[in-house]
Parts: C-alpha cells; structure tokens; sequence
C-alpha cells in the first residue's frame, strides 16, 4: 500500500514537471510572419530599408523625369556605368543595395544599358577560356574587343549628420546622385534628396 502511495506521487510529480516543460516550450516559441516589404520601418533611427526605397525611388524618378536625359534617351538607350554608392555616414550601410535599386528602377524603364564593372573579371576569365580553350569551338567563341564602353558614369554619396542629448537624437540624411557625359566630362543632371529622422525619450525611458 505504501508502495503504491509513493508510486502515485512519483507520477503526480512526473506529470506536473511534464506539463511545466510543455507549457514552458509553448511560452518560448517563436512566431514568423510575413510583413509588408513597403511599410515603414521605425524599429530605431539608423538608417533603414524604408529610407533605401525612398532615396531610390526619388532619385531615380528625378533622372527619369528630367528633360536632359529625356533628350538623350529620345532616340536610343545610353550605356551606363553605375558606381556604387559612397557611404559618407558614422553607419554601417549596405550601399550596394541602393545602388542595385536605382540600377534596376533605370533599367526597367527601357531607356538605358548598363555595363557591370563588378563582373569584369569573370566576364575577362570566361573570355579567356572560350579563346584559348581547346574545349570551345572556336566558332562559337566571343572575340576580345568588342564589349561596348559606358557613355555616362552615374554616381553618388550618402552622408549623414548626428546630434543628440541626454533627452533627444536627431540624424539628417543627405543623398546627391549625378550623372557625367564620360567624353566630355560634363554633369548632364544632379539631384539630392534628405532625411531627417528623430527619437525623442519618453516618461519610460528610451
């Protein structure tokens, strides 16, 4: 009989930390979701994947709409190089991202080409193997020397000026894009874009 009593409770307890752990387990389980990719950030000040969109988006409908570069995309499409973005702020900022942003928004507008100077080098090593390969058929082989050059050059920098106190933080964006005639040396457009962003402490602290 005593036995069994202490059976009973070894299993009562058995059971009692069982339950304790699922329901611990349960507590501790990460949700995922899908969110908006254009909703605004406002996780903290820094620069943030709402303020990209922005300035690429306003940057590339400036260079769109300008009637310089609707006179020289009238009648052909421009070959472009586009320098990746210079990050002038204290932040760590994936400028590449908006440099691709802004490539891509161009390109789908049809009226400019592109040359990527980021895959020279694998461009020159396939070149490379097609006409010194034996493996290539020479007659299918890409001869040397006749990649097209970039007619304009576009590019751009992102600085940043920081202010705060023991109640108050302020960051002020400033990015300037232009685009220059590569024989002449010419800027045929420019244009610059800002961001003022602020956190405020609140009655409960940051």
């Amino acid at each position: 009989m005593i036995i069994s009593k202490k059976l009973k409770t070894a299993s009562t307890y058995a059971l009692v930390g069982l339950s304790a752990l699922v329901l611990s387990g349960c507590a501790n389980k990460a949700v995922v979701s899908y969110g908006d990719a254009q909703a605004v950030e406002t996780t903290d000040i820094n620069f943030g994947s709402t303020d990209l969109q922005k300035v690429a988006s306003q940057m590339t409908d400036s260079l769109l709409s300008s009637p310089v570069v609707g006179t020289m995309t009238a009648n052909k499409r421009p070959v472009v190089f586009v320098e990746r973005i210079k990050n002038k702020t204290s932040e760590h900022i994936d400028t590449e991202s908006i440099t691709d942003s802004i490539s891509t928004q161009m390109l789908r507008s049809g009226k400019f080409r592109f040359v990527d100077m980021t895959r020279v080098e694998s461009v020159r090593e396939q070149l490379t193997f097609q006409n010194e390969d034996a493996l290539v058929n020479p007659a299918t082989a890409v001869a040397f020397g006749k990649q097209i050059g970039a007619q304009y050059m576009l590019y751009g920098n992102l600085s940043s000026i920081v202010k705060s106190n023991a109640d108050k933080s302020d960051v002020y964006y400033k990015f300037t894009m232009r685009l220059i005639d590569m024989e002449s040396g010419l800027v045929e457009w420019a244009d610059e874009t800002e961001i003022r962003k602020t956190k405020e402490k609140s009655t409960f602290g940051w």
